[in-house]
C-alpha cells in the first residue's frame, strides 16, 4: 500500500492529513518531531514525506525544517519530500526545493492541491522504481551476455540491440545459415563477426564478400574461383571465397545483388557443399557456415522474380533483424563515446562531447545509422576546439522535433532541450507533471532545466 510519513509537531495537522490521505487509500505514518520521524523510517518504508518547517515553540525561521530535510537527504536520497510552510518561511522553502525537495505547500493548505501533489509524486516514484528495475534487468542481461560470449567491440545499451545479440549468441553454434537484415550502416558485419566468434568453427577463417561491390560477371569467380584462362584477364588459377572459407564462416553482404546464375550455384553449395571453379569440371567440396546480409526486401524480390524463392528459404533459416539507430536511441551516446575513444587511441588526442552536442546527437534522426554517427564524430573530432565538441562541429542537419511517441525511445537519462521544452509545454509548466512524462524525478528535471538555460519561474 502507498505510504506517506507525516512529520509535524501539531497533532491537529497530523490527524487532518492522515484522515485526508486515508480517504484516498494512502496509508499515513505520523511522527511529532524529526528524531521520531527518522527512527520511524528505519523501521518502515515510506514512499513520500510531508514535513513541517518548525518543531519548537515560538520558532519561525524554518531552520529546523532545513536540518531535517538535509538529514532525510543523507539517509534516503531518493525519497521525495513535501514541505509544509507558513509564508514567513517561503524563501527557505524555495531554497530547499532548489536543493532537491519535491514541492512546498503553504499553511493552511488546499486539500485538492495537496492531494494532487501527493498523487503525482507517488505516481512518479512508482514510475521511477519501475524504470530502475528495468535498468537493473537490462544491466543483468548485458552482463550475462558479456560473461558467456565473445562480443568483441560491439557497443550496445538498447533493449532492441540486447534482444538481437541474445538471439545471435543463442544460434551462433548452430551450423545453419543466418540472414542478417537491416538498413545500410546499422552494423550487420559486426553481427557476422559475433556469429563467427561464438560458432563451432570459430578457429577457422572468416571470409567476407560484398556482393554489391563487384560486377555481375565477376561475382561467380569471386565465390567459386576460376581456372587460368576461364575469362579475359584470368592469367592464373585462383581460389574463390568458398575455398578460402573452408572450415570457417563465409559472410555474404548485400546478398540481394547476387545475379540469378550465381544464386543457382550458391543454392547448390548450400545444399550439397559442392561446386566447380569457372572453367573447370572438377567438383570440389567445402564445409562452410554461411552468414548473409541485406538491406533489400527479399520477399518482394522473390515475388518479382529477381531472387530465387528456394535460395531465400535456404538462407533465411534464422533471421536476425538489426533495428535502425533511430529505434535504439540508448545506443547513440555509447557508440559516440566508443568512436571518440578510438580517435584518442589513433590520434593521441582526447576529445569529449559538450552537453549541447550530446543533445544534438540524441535529437538527430540518423538516416545513415551507425556509419553516419561514426563519420559525424570523426569530423567533429578534427574540427572541434580545445577538445570539446559543439553541435556545429557535428555537421548535422537541423533535426525536427521528435513526436511525443518518439520520446519513449530516448535515453531517459539524457532528454534533449527540445524534449524538456515539449514536456513542460504539454504539462502547462507544471514541473512535477513534466518530470513524470520524461521519467525523471523533479530535482533531476530541474538540473536539466538549469543545464539548458530554461527558467524555473512558474514551475515551483
Amino acid at each position: 500500500m502507498r505510504t506517506v510519513l507525516i512529520i509535524d509537531d501539531n497533532p491537529g495537522v497530523r490527524e487532518a492529513l492522515a484522515l485526508l490521505l486515508s480517504l484516498h487509500d494512502i496509508r499515513a505514518l505520523c511522527a511529532a518531531d524529526p528524531d521520531e520521524g527518522l527512527a520511524l523510517l528505519e523501521r518502515e518504508a515510506a514512499d513520500l514525506v510531508i514535513q513541517d518547517m518548525n518543531f519548537s515553540a515560538d520558532t519561525t525561521s524554518g531552520e529546523e525544517g532545513r536540518v531535517l530535510f538535509q538529514r532525510l537527504r543523507q539517509r534516503h536520497p531518493d525519497l521525495p519530500v513535501i514541505l509544509l510552510t507558513a509564508w514567513t518561511q517561503l524563501e527557505q522553502a524555495v531554497a530547499l526545493v532548489k536543493a532537491g525537495a519535491a514541492d512546498y505547500l503553504a499553511k493552511p493548505w488546499d486539500d485538492l492541491k495537496l492531494l494532487a501533489t501527493v498523487e503525482n509524486l507517488l505516481e512518479l516514484a512508482e514510475s521511477n522504481e519501475a524504470l530502475s528495475q528495468t535498468r537493473r534487468q537490462r544491466r543483468q542481461r548485458v552482463e550475462a551476455l558479456r560473461q558467456r560470449y565473445a562480443l568483441g567491440d560491439i557497443v550496445f545499451a538498447s533493449d532492441a540491440m540486447i534482444s538481437t545479440l541474445e538471439m545471435a549468441c543463442q544460434v551462433a553454434r548452430a551450423p545453419l545459415p543466418v540472414l542478417v537484415t537491416g538498413p545500410n550502416g546499422s552494423g550487420k558485419e559486426r553481427i557476422a563477426r559475433l556469429l563467427h566468434a561464438n560458432s563451432a568453427v570459430a578457429q577457422g577463417p572468416l571470409v567476407a564478400l560484398n556482393c554489391g561491390a563487384l560486377p555481375a560477371d565477376l561475382i561467380e569467380a569471386e565465390l567459386f574461383g576460376a581456372e587460368s584462362g576461364a575469362f579475359t584477364g584470368a592469367g592464373k588459377a585462383r581460389e574463390g571465397r568458398f575455398e578460402a572459407a573452408d572450415g570457417g564462416t563465409l559472410f555474404l553482404d548485400e546478398i540481394g545483388n547476387l545475379p540469378l546464375a550465381g544464386q543457382m550455384k550458391l543454392l547448390r553449395v548450400l545444399e550439397t557443399g559442392q561446386f566447380e571453379r569457372l572453367g573447370s569440371t572438377r567438383t570440389r567440396t567445402t564445409r562452410v557456415r554461411v552468414v548473409s546480409a541485406t538491406n533489400a526486401d527479399l520477399p518482394a524480390m522473390v515475388a518479382a522474380g529477381s531472387f530465387r524463392e528456394d535460395l531465400f528459404y535456404r538462407l533465411n533459416v534464422i533471421e536476425l533483424r538489426l533495428a535502425p539507430l533511430a529505434e535504439r536511441r540508448d545506443d547513440i551516446l555509447p557508440l559516440a563515446e566508443q568512436a571518440l575513444a578510438e580517435h584518442e587511441r589513433q590520434a593521441g588526442q582526447a576529445v569529449r562531447l559538450s552537453e549541447a552536442a550530446r543533445s544534438a546527437l540524441l535529437a538527430h534522426a540518423w538516416p545513415g545509422n551507425v556509419r553516419e554517427l561514426r563519420n559525424a564524430l570523426a569530423r567533429a573530432a578534427l574540427l572541434c576546439r580545445e577538445g570539446l565538441i559543439q553541435p556545429a562541429d557535428l555537421g548535422l542537419a537541423a533535426a525536427a522535433s521528435l513526436a511525443p511517441a518518439a520520446l519513449a525511445h530516448r535515453n531517459l537519462d539524457e532528454p534533449s532541450r527540445e524534449a524538456v521544452l515539449a514536456a513542460l509545454q504539454s504539462a502547462q509548466g507544471v514541473v512535477a507533471r513534466a518530470a513524470q512524462q520524461l521519467g525523471l524525478s523533479r530535482q533531476a528535471l530541474y538540473r536539466r532545466m538549469d543545464r539548458y538555460g530554461l527558467p524555473r519561474e512558474g514551475g515551483l
